[in-house]
Order: structure tokens, then C-alpha cells, then sequence
């Protein structure tokens, strides 16, 4: 098994869509001999993360909640603030919801880079 590495290019594109398309080359869907439980994907560099394109009112809007299960502790972090500090992160988190829960999901989100 020989792993390519694909370059996608963000600008102007919808974080959703383009979570799509980077989660398709991370579990290897793209090729003839995919099975579910084989690890197949390929390495998958984005640039121009910072120029995404959010919709809606989802940049003023949105947050991302962690929680470390102290009482109290529940931590909010906003859309705006997120994407100045590590444009990468959001598109992560949006692939990573995307991709199957199991144990391969973790080493297939390690295969996602930035330029």
C-alpha cells in the first residue's frame, strides 16, 4: 500500500465541503479496494486555511465546548477567536466529527496537514 498525498487548495471554500473532501482522502474511499476496516487513506496537505469561507452567522455565533469533568470547568471557545489563533483546528474538528467513531479515526486525523 502506497499512500499519495493530495494538496487542496481552501480558499473560498465552504468548511463543510471541503471537510467532506479531505475526509474521503483520509479513509481512502477514493480507491477501488476500500473496505472500512482497512486503514488505505492519504496524506492530505490544505492551504489557504485561513481563507475558508464560513456562512451564516456562524462566525459570531459558533463555539466549541470542552469540558475536563471538574464542576464548573466547562471552557467555551468562539468561532472568531478559534480561527485567528489556528485556522487548522476548525477544520479539524469539523473532519473529525465526520469521520467513524472507532480506532482507526484517530490515525487517519493525524494524515491532515497545513502549508
Amino acid at each position: 500500500m502506497e499512500r499519495e498525498t493530495h494538496t487542496i487548495d481552501a480558499k473560498n471554500q465552504s468548511v463543510g465541503r471541503l471537510a467532506v473532501k479531505v475526509g474521503i482522502l483520509l479513509r481512502g474511499k477514493h480507491k477501488p479496494d476500500y473496505a472500512p476496516h482497512k486503514d488505505d487513506g492519504d496524506f492530505v496537505i490544505v492551504q489557504n486555511v485561513k481563507d475558508m469561507r464560513i456562512s451564516g452567522n456562524k462566525l459570531e455565533q459558533k463555539t466549541f465546548k470542552r469540558h475536563s469533568g471538574y464542576l464548573g470547568s466547562l471552557k467555551e471557545t468562539p468561532l472568531k477567536e478559534l480561527i485567528k489563533k489556528n485556522p487548522l483546528e476548525v477544520l479539524r474538528k469539523a473532519v473529525w466529527g465526520m469521520m467513524p467513531k472507532n480506532k482507526l479515526r484517530a490515525n487517519q486525523i493525524k494524515r491532515l496537514k497545513s502549508e
